[in-house]
């Protein structure tokens, strides 16, 4: 029997479906390499997404695949996941430690951003990428206790602030820097410009992410946000009822008008299961988040439950990935945010950071 060629095993590959990206790996350029020695095969892919959550399954899928190709003996799978900066808005350029900034967005309250906003934080880390969240709601910062912050933080320069950290987060909000029960009676260029100073003066270290939990609306915040800060793209929640997706489409035509790519709907509380006796019901209606998404050509994320389980957790401190790992409720966080980053890594990368500005002069 002949030994199989890298012509034959790339064309197995192109068979095997992403569900994050919605492409077959050939496509959405994974496949770093293929050796082929005899009746062995080696191949090494790499996601333009964290996943650690799926690389194991995704190993033994291309594994199996391989190997039910003619003449391979054996085949060895290799898969990693490294996280590029993406393009942002015209004329702006990411920040030097921020490769990414995903806005998290509504265009009403009380339909769950806030507790969505740090538990996708939280799940990007728990599929490997290194995680900041900033709380750009300056009248109403909830960061710190969803988080469980406590204390101001340090500023080594009396310049700069270093952001304060728990659940392996970087975090920063305007909370930390006022007493929980102070209220922010400021008009729009102090809240504008307060947004500008926590984001750029806070010593963010390394960051693949920076999740900006933005305040319900298109206000003066999310205008900033748009003409001022290089955000990558922008995740919607809504609740199915259709006032709330009534609301959400003004922040989803928000992001179109400047040019922010929405990467998808998550839509919260899209179904109540009764803790006794297990009885599944549409307090809020049901679909409207999926007929959102249809409307306008984006994707939908994810849905997520009412459960009670979500808000004690994050009341506590501790959000619902972080306080409980394995849970269906923290996977089903962990699969919107391979989703989310998937549909971010098929975006153009920005290669303004790649390389220095070199300017030649005569001397």
């Amino acid at each position: 029997m002949s030994s199989p060629s890298q012509d034959s095993v790339r064309a197995c590959l192109s068979g095997i479906h992403d569900p994050h990206t919605g492409t077959d790996l050939v496509s959405s350029q994974a496949v770093r390499g293929i050796g082929v020695d005899g009746d062995r095969v080696a191949i090494e892919i790499q996601l333009g997404y964290p996943a650690a959550g799926w690389h194991a399954a995704l190993a033994e899928q291309v594994r199996a695949a391989v190997e039910a190709l003619p003449g391979v003996a054996r085949a060895t799978v290799s898969v990693t996941s490294r996280v590029f900066a993406h393009r942002v808005q015209k004329e702006l350029t990411p920040l030097p430690e921020v490769k990414n900034i995903i806005a998290v967005a509504s265009g009403k309250g009380g339909v769950g951003k806030s507790t969505t906003a740090v538990n996708l934080a939280l799940a990007l880390q728990a599929e490997g990428a290194v995680v900041g969240v900033l709380d750009a709601d300056i009248y109403g910062p909830s960061i710190p206790k969803m988080l469980g912050l406590e204390g101001r933080p340090d500023s080594p320069d009396g310049k700069s602030i270093e952001p304060k950290r728990n659940h392996g987060l970087q975090a920063m909000s305007i909370g930390l820097l006022i007493g929980e029960d102070t209220p922010m009676i400021w008009r729009g260029p102090m809240v504008t410009q307060a947004l500008q100073q926590l984001l750029n003066d806070t010593r963010w270290q390394g960051l693949d992410y920076l999740v900006i939990d933005l305040p319900p609306g298109t206000g003066d915040i999310q205008l900033t946000l748009s003409q001022r800060v290089p955000v990558s793209g922008a995740v919607i929640v809504t609740t199915p009822q259709d006032i709330a997706t009534l609301d959400a489409r003004k922040a989803l035509q928000m992001f179109a008008k400047v040019e922010v790519p929405v990467l998808g709907i998550v839509e919260n509380m899209a179904v109540h299961v009764c803790s006794n006796c297990g009885h599944s019901e549409h307090v809020f209606g049901a679909g409207g988040g999926e007929r959102m998404a249809a409307q306008y050509g984006v994707p939908l994320l994810g849905a997520l439950p009412l459960d009670i389980r979500i808000r004690e957790q994050a009341d506590s401190g501790a959000p619902t990935v972080a306080a409980d790992p394995d849970s269906p409720l923290s996977l089903a966080y962990r699969d919107i945010a391979r989703r989310t980053a998937a549909r971010l890594s098929q975006q153009a990368r920005n290669k303004s950071i790649a390389f220095p500005n070199i300017v030649i002069q005569n001397t």
